[in-house]
């Protein structure tokens, strides 16, 4: 079954009591699950959110990011290196939070280019990291789901293509696959047809609207992605990632410098748009 969750990013980076009443809010909306971004020093709060979503029964996943120091395609083993070990900190604080599921673009560093096209070397240097990360992730009960960005973001994985090419290198059970329709209208040709090539490997789907707004508000083709994940039997999150200036330094640091709808906005109109999405085509 289906669950629909929410990206508190629409409020905030950070990890604090601030957030519960936001959490109260998305459970009385009708929500299955909130996403969290880990990235906060504070690790005692991932363990106080998480506790306080077990108590009013929401579910967890989170998101996080590398920094070109823990570059997993680096040349150098060292960065590798701490790359793994800041993946392994990530799940840990996952853990603390309950979280059920990781995704993000863990398989290289964030906006971080090396002025050329992604080579096989480095698809094999990720591929490595990330089957080692698997393994940690196993142990916690957390599945690992990295996700392809557009190209301003990434280089590495840009397409469903492009993550199919370096989950076969992974080959690890605990390593699927994450779809964002953000990235993929912009890098796809067709939602419909990256939806179906990834399908096998899907654990993870964000939803998002083309400008990052409220789901339905633009011009994602939402009847062929739906249409798309009931023909796959798509079965796991359907999660609202929609981003705001609410947080100015996070907002800066991923180039959001407007905003595109107000947060209660897209949680509200966007479980309605949902719902309405999974109705229409049997999910």
């Amino acid at each position: 079954m289906n669950k629909i969750g929410f990206n508190v990013l629409a409020w905030s980076a950070n990890m604090s009591d601030e957030l519960k009443p936001i959490l109260d809010r998305l459970k009385k909306i009708g929500y299955d699950g909130a996403e969290f971004f880990v990235g906060s020093p504070d690790e005692a709060a991932y363990k106080n959110i998480g506790n306080y979503c077990r108590e009013i029964g929401l579910e967890v996943t989170t998101v996080s990011v590398l920094s070109p120091e823990e570059n997993l395609i680096s040349a150098e083993a060292a960065i590798r290196q701490k790359g793994l070990e800041k993946i392994k900190w990530i799940i840990d604080r996952s853990h603390d939070l309950g979280s059920q599921v990781l995704c993000g673009p863990i398989h290289s560093a964030f906006a971080a280019f090396s002025k050329a096209a992604p080579q096989e070397a480095e698809y094999e240097r990720s591929a490595e990291m990330l089957h080692q990360a698997g393994d940690y992730a196993a142990q916690a009960g957390i599945l690992l789901t990295p996700e392809a960005l557009n190209r301003f973001e990434c280089y590495l994985c840009n397409t469903m293509e492009q993550l199919g090419h370096l989950l076969g290198k992974v080959n690890h059970p605990n390593v699927k696959a994450m779809f964002d329709t953000h990235h993929a209208n912009m890098e796809e040709k067709k939602m419909g047809d990256a939806i179906r090539s990834i399908g096998p490997r899907l654990a993870h789907f964000h939803i998002s609207e083309n400008d990052r707004g409220t789901p339905g508000s633009g011009h994602v083709p939402w009847d062929e992605t739906f249409a798309a994940l009931a023909e796959i039997n798509y079965q796991g999150w359907l999660t609202i990632e929609g981003f705001t200036r609410n947080d100015p330094d996070f907002a800066n640091a991923i180039g959001v410098w407007r905003q595109f709808s107000e947060p209660w906005d897209m949680a509200e109109n966007g479980f309605a748009h949902i719902k309405k999405m999974m109705a229409k085509h049997g999910l």
